[in-house]
């Protein structure tokens, strides 16, 4: 009966541990309007928000709403994002922060009347590369992995069936935010939902590699 009761303990601290992960992050740059139900994040977008550093527009903004928690070493990250996007440059995704000249942000953009699948990458300066879809997609769930120097992206319809959309350099050995990023660079605000945000914490790729040749 010990033992049982003591399984049963630990399992209502992990469950309400996972229940409570939304609520310990952090917000970087908040939004006026935003609430936690279910294990579902939800906001207003600040209106005349984005990220973005010099490369091909000239300017660099630092001011949408980004809410993460912070991880070191090597992880995955996934999230379900939906959003009513109604005004060019409406996005909404996953983003890795070390630092304002060094972010990977990656998610669902609406551009010219069509839905992409986008990653913008910073490193000092920001470039920014596109999968158009054909009709408004459903949700999509987007998940980062983190393995060593890189960062490797894929998207998702069903959770199941995962495509690479981007492979990228972020510095390793760094901590990362990591977290849930949302901006409106032309419009007046939109809705956006993250759902099941998680974060799995990866072995060290450098440390299997060293036992599996000193055993």
């Amino acid at each position: 009966m010990k033992k049982i009761f003591l399984s049963l303990c630990i399992l209502f601290l992990i469950q309400k541990n996972f229940s409570q992960t939304l609520e310990k992050m952090i917000w970087f740059n908040e939004p006026d309007k935003w609430d936690i139900k279910n294990n579902t994040l939800s906001m207003v977008v600040t209106p005349q928000s984005d990220y973005w550093r010099i490369s091909h527009y000239g300017f660099t903004v630092d001011d949408a709403p980004f809410y993460y928690t912070m991880y070191g070493g090597e992880f995955e990250a996934k999230v379900k994002i939906t959003g009513n996007y109604k005004t060019r440059f409406d996005q909404a995704g996953l983003m890795l922060r070390i630092d304002k000249e060094n972010y990977i942000k990656a998610g669902v953009e609406f551009v010219d009347g069509k839905y992409n699948l986008s990653t913008v990458v910073t490193h000092k300066t920001s470039d920014w590369s596109v999968i158009t879809l054909d009709k408004t997609p459903p949700p999509v769930w987007i998940k980062a992995v983190r393995r060593l120097d890189a960062v490797e992206i894929f998207y998702s319809f069903d959770d199941n069936k995962y495509t690479m959309m981007r492979n990228a350099h972020l510095q390793d050995n760094s901590p990362v935010m990591v977290g849930l990023m949302a901006a409106c660079p032309d419009g007046n605000g939109f809705t956006a939902a993250f759902e099941y945000f998680k974060v799995k914490h990866l072995a060290d790729e450098r440390r299997l590699k060293w036992l599996e040749n000193n055993k």
